[in-house]
């Protein structure tokens, strides 16, 4: 038995700081990972305002004007294609 002391000794010598430094670690790893959830949890909320910011505009597009969308979808493609007619050059004939 008086053999275990110096063994006992020299374990709880080493034993004690190599243990303060594991549980230090493990602290700081487990704070860095709360704020990394936390930057992640703010990144998700911006975006989900994102979302509903537009699905409130489209909601007021349809509930406001009715359902007459694809008439001004087609007007705005009409649009374009006169002024694609307009800005192509004319083709230059023979003189």
């Amino acid at each position: 038995m008086g053999e275990l002391i110096p063994i006992v000794a020299i374990i709880m010598t080493f034993g004690v700081p190599i243990s303060w430094i594991w549980t230090r670690h493990r602290k700081d790893m487990m704070q860095m990972q709360t704020q990394a959830a936390a930057e992640k949890a703010a990144q998700y909320a911006a975006s989900n305002k994102a979302l509903e910011d537009r699905v409130a505009v489209l909601e007021r597009i349809v509930t406001d004007r009715g359902y007459d969308v694809a008439t001004q979808i087609e007007a705005l493609r009409d649009q374009r294609r006169v002024e694609e007619l307009l800005n192509t050059p004319e083709p230059k004939g023979k003189i």
